[in-house]
């Protein structure tokens, strides 16, 4: 049996951008992606803390240390610059894979600035 369970999540990131002529996806900040162990062309589900919306859509590369969260295409109608967004990661585990099963979290401060980075269960 296979369970799909939190792989990462970078938590309360702050939008940076919104770009609704870009062809979709979200563009993370290439530290961002490295400590939350995530992977350009890896499908996320983005979370709006400010209106409750919750989308799914793809990853690309940001430039490192620009700290971009950038929505692009239709995902931009969902956010405004500003917002505080939850991106989350899931992955399929069998059961000997939960035994050592820690998902990866980095918490961000307002400027998507990496505050702390814990494994949890």
């Amino acid at each position: 049996m296979t369970i799909e369970m939190l792989y990462s999540k970078i938590h309360r990131a702050t939008v940076t951008d919104a770009n609704l002529n870009y062809v979709g996806s979200i563009t993370i900040d290439e530290e961002l992606l490295e400590a939350s162990k995530m992977r350009v062309g890896q499908k996320v589900e983005i979370l709006n803390i400010n209106n409750g919306e919750r989308f799914s859509t793809y990853i690309i590369l940001g430039e490192r240390g620009k700290r971009d969260i950038c929505l692009n295409g239709a995902a931009a109608r969902k956010v405004h610059v500003g917002d505080k967004v939850i991106i989350v990661a899931y992955a399929t585990y069998d059961e000997r894979e939960l035994e050592q099963y820690k998902p990866k979290v980095v918490i961000v401060d307002d400027n998507n600035d990496i505050v702390d980075e814990l494994e949890v269960i």
